[in-house]
């Protein structure tokens, strides 16, 4: 069932794209290349996406979208900022017209009490001309490691429909 419901959100994602004419990208942490797979799963699919980024180290943050070292330090890279950050850099280095960013605690270690385990942040940057938008989320989900996973991953994708259609 998890399989059917990404294959239809890609679809449907890359049918709004093409009628658009537009392009996408996405910067991955904790979902580590995921959503870049069931995107890239629908055939035809290289019309609209070009690249993505699995950036789970906050080194390749930095050296991949251009992360200041900053925010990772003041915020962590499991924070808004930062994966405002990173939607920002992979839509420039990818010439994209949006772009996804996800970075967040998976688990089934590594929470805490601001930041338990299953916490993800979204980043989302859209390409008007020369101006770029950013919208980011901060969301709670919970389950296992794939639980989380899966979930960081359609959520992404419905809210990236949710995005183009606005557009």
């Amino acid at each position: 069932m998890d399989e059917k419901i990404l294959n239809q959100l890609s679809i449907e994602l890359g049918k709004r794209l093409r009628q658009k004419n537009l392009s996408i990208t996405c910067a991955e942490s904790c979902t580590g290349g995921w959503i870049a797979k069931v995107i890239t799963d629908i055939a035809g699919s290289s019309v609209y996406f070009n690249r993505g980024f699995v950036t789970y180290s906050n080194d390749s943050k930095c050296e991949m979208l251009g992360v200041s070292q900053i925010s990772l330090t003041e915020f962590g890279a499991v924070s808004e900022q930062v994966v405002k950050e990173m939607a920002v850099g992979a839509l420039e280095a990818a010439k994209a017209d949006f772009a996804v960013s996800v970075s967040g605690i998976a688990g089934p270690d590594g929470g805490s009490e601001e930041k338990p385990v299953g916490t993800v942040c979204f980043g989302f940057a859209v390409r008007d001309g020369k101006k770029i938008y950013t919208r980011s989320y901060r969301r709670l989900f919970t389950g296992d490691r794939y639980s989380v996973r899966l979930q960081s991953v359609i959520f992404s994708l419905k809210t990236l429909l949710e995005e183009i259609i606005k557009n």
